[in-house]
């Protein structure tokens, strides 16, 4: 049987030829999934301020990362994981839901259109003109914008930033004790991450869940509340699944629209990235610097997208964390099986993830804010055509809360920033035609 399961594996995915075996892609799959096992418990938190049901989004996280992983490992045969997209869920909650008002049915039936046109951009040769209409410096903004974003929400669900009549924001309460557990959280998640520790976040999220157990906060109770069960059987997602609003872009085509536009762009720009990026930490790039399997990885990203959308969930994704498992010796799609087996295991386990505190995720957020902004070290800082466009994009995304609107002004400040240097030739046709769809966006926004 041993043997049997053995030459399953090497056929299936080609263990011998990526020096690897069975047991490592295991041990990596177990490393990856405790790195981004913490979006069991974020983004419930984050899709629940959007009005949908906590515990179906539990279950449906799970359900999507495994559906994703799964699609990842069997199309491409690459360690990389896929969950529902940190970013891109803040987005959906916060940006479109809270502040443009849409009803997350709406919201979902964004994300499914987003996938379908990201399926059909990565089949087709439109995938290296639309990435050729959005300069690198746009890219890094964009990148950098909703890392920033994501910081600052992270920083506000812990009150280490309150609004102030005055100065719009200013420091909470820093001796409560819901903003020390936070800022102790924080420090030692910081502290982990710089030692390389591959469990940081989620360690992280559970020492602090534990310690709020012992710590009551400002309303006299424990910031962490003792559950029920430890085991249950998985919520029901019959609130989300199938609840999309599918006629909504055809009665609103001019809210929907720039809502699908920015899904897609975050989407097909993070996948790019992550994949490459973990393409050259696995070793994978051949000899020319190309990612093998690059259209089908995309491929995959958009599927798990569309099958997210309709069990209710935001865009998913590929996982930076994925580098985890690839240190850990990670090659092949097994390792993403293991996540995707991983997640469907937590399920069971799903009351102690409904128990973990504000204080617990929001030093997550406020971290993988930070790591999705190290992508400003690709900026040419001596370029102020690269540096304008990005810095007024990035402040613009994380200002105004607004990603549309900082988009649509990197792409007009990159467009009058190459022109003032007299380099118009440098500017593409694609880049033309976004340069014009955004001046108008602004104009009737």
């Amino acid at each position: 049987m041993k043997k049997l399961a053995s030459n399953f594996f090497e056929r299936t995915f080609k263990l011998k030829s990526r020096s690897t075996t069975v047991s490592t892609e295991i041990l990596a799959g177990f490393t990856t999934f405790a790195a981004m096992s913490y979006i069991m418990a974020v983004n419930p938190a984050i899709l629940g301020l959007a009005g949908m049901d906590k515990p179906a989004v539990v279950t449906v996280t799970a359900l999507a990362a495994a559906f994703g992983c799964f699609a990842m490992a069997l199309l491409t045969n690459l360690p990389i994981a896929l969950a529902p997209a940190m970013g891109t869920n803040t987005y959906f909650a916060i940006i479109v839901c809270v502040g443009m008002g849409l009803d997350w049915r709406q919201a979902l039936a964004a994300t499914f259109y987003n996938g379908i046109f990201f399926l059909i951009i990565s089949v087709t040769g439109l995938r290296e003109k639309l990435i050729l209409g959005v300069p690198k410096p746009l890219q890094i903004g964009l990148q950098c914008g909703i890392g920033l974003f994501i910081a600052f929400f992270g920083l506000q669900s812990a009150k280490i930033i309150v609004s102030d009549e005055n100065t719009l924001v200013t420091a909470g309460h820093l001796a409560s004790p819901e903003a020390a557990l936070a800022l102790a959280g924080l420090a030692v998640m910081a502290a982990l991450i710089c030692r390389k520790f591959a469990g940081a976040i989620i360690c992280t999220i559970i020492a602090v869940t534990v310690a709020g157990f012992a710590i009551k906060g400002s309303d006299g109770e424990s910031i962490s509340q003792i559950p029920s069960a430890i085991f249950a059987i998985p919520h029901g997602i019959s609130e989300t699944f199938m609840q999309l609003d599918w006629g909504f872009p055809f009665r609103d085509f001019s809210k929907a629209m720039p809502v699908i536009i920015i899904l897609l762009m975050l989407d097909m720009f993070d996948t790019l990235a992550t994949v490459i990026a973990m393409g050259r930490a696995s070793g994978l790039m051949d000899s020319k610097g190309r990612m093998p399997k690059l259209g089908m990885a995309l491929t995959a990203d958009a599927i798990a997208t569309i099958g997210g959308a309709l069990l209710g969930t935001s865009t998913t994704g590929s996982y930076v964390e994925s580098a985890a498992g690839i240190k850990s010796g990670g090659r092949t799609g097994l390792t993403a099986i293991t996540v995707g087996v991983l997640f469907l295991l937590a399920l069971f386990f799903s009351p102690l993830v409904e128990i973990i505190p504000p204080e617990a995720t929001a030093p997550a957020l406020v971290m993988v804010g930070i790591m999705m902004m190290q992508g400003m070290r690709e900026l040419n800082f001596d370029d102020m055509t690269e540096i304008i466009p990005a810095i007024f994009s990035m402040l613009m995304i994380a200002l105004s809360f607004k990603i549309a609107e900082g988009f649509a002004f990197g792409i007009v400040a990159y467009v009058l920033a190459v022109l003032a240097a007299g380099r118009a030739r440098e500017i593409k046709t694609p880049t033309w035609v976004l340069f014009a769809a955004m001046c108008a966006f602004l104009a009737y926004s």
